[in-house]
């Protein structure tokens, strides 16, 4: 009779690295660390101290099963169920955009402009990872997001309470919801990828993101085109609209801006990487 085969943690994460390295994964051992941490309910350190202790059938089971959702391109986040912005951990669904470092120069951004804001506006929040953040670092101001998704608005509900932030949840279209209403600053990340892009985009993105959360119209552009007229009207005297946007569509975004009469001059600001991420002005009085 032969012995049932002993899968140790580091025999686990070895084969696990070349698995997913030849599906395409990137960083195919940190994630092979990460999924066997949630199975184990182990640390990083933990796997590191117990490299020699074989898995229980339960853990083995739990893993496999991780194992092959990744290895189908399912997005790491959607299988661990989290994603961390601004140093806090979100829930993320198929319903929502998984939260990505790029925007958190956008909420960065909003809170550099408009540290005093009252009154803040999410449009087309998702996960409500932006209004979250803000929410938490201003703590005296109302919060307001919108959704055309009542399913990402739960998944934003649950983020809120969270993190222990009230926020209003208003269900519609960009700005229809808050038609009437002024805020001293409105920040959104909208749909940007140009249609025939999307083909080309990663599995984990193509297959997995909310396809609503991508398709920005032929250019990409659509909503930006609906979102920056519309926001003027929807702003106090001197507040802020910043909007994230895709890869070389700063300019073009940045001259929208600058043919509203009641917006100043629009600025850009770089995300991490160098790229010209966020695109915003404010509003001015014309005398």
């Amino acid at each position: 009779m032969t012995q049932p085969e002993i899968w140790t943690t580091l025999k686990v994460l070895d084969w696990t690295r070349e698995f997913l390295a030849g599906k395409g994964v990137d960083n195919a051992r940190r994630e092979a660390e990460w999924l066997l941490c949630a199975a184990t309910g182990l640390d990083r350190v933990g796997l590191y101290l117990n490299f020699e202790k074989p898995l229980n059938g339960a853990e083995l089971s739990a893993y496999r099963a991780m194992v092959a959702r990744r290895g189908r391109r399912e997005p790491l986040q959607h299988i661990l169920g989290t994603q961390e912005f601004c140093g806090l951990d979100f829930e993320v669904t198929p319903d929502v955009l998984i939260p990505r470092p790029d925007t958190e120069t956008l909420a960065g951004e909003a809170l550099e402009r408009m540290p005093q804001a009252l009154t803040v506006l999410d449009v087309g929040t998702g996960s409500g990872c932006i209004a979250v953040t803000l929410a938490r670092s201003l703590p005296t101001a109302a919060v307001t997001v919108s959704d055309i998704s009542g399913n990402a608005l739960a998944v934003a509900r649950r983020n809120a309470e969270r993190h222990g932030v009230v926020m209003e949840f208003l269900s519609g279209s960009l700005l229809e919801p808050v038609a009437g209403r002024c805020f001293d600053l409105i920040v959104s990340n909208p749909p940007y990828i140009p249609r025939s892009g999307i083909a080309a985009l990663e599995p984990e993105v193509r297959e997995y993101d909310p396809r609503s959360a991508l398709d920005g119209g032929l250019d990409g552009l659509d909503f930006y085109r609906a979102l920056i007229p519309g926001a003027v009207q929807c702003l106090n005297p001197g507040g802020w609209v910043l909007l994230e946007v895709g890869v070389g569509q700063a300019a073009e975004v940045a001259a929208l801006f600058r043919s509203i009469p009641h917006y100043g001059e629009a600025f850009t600001a770089r995300d991490p990487g160098g790229i010209e991420r966020v695109v915003g002005a404010q509003r001015k009085e014309i005398t």
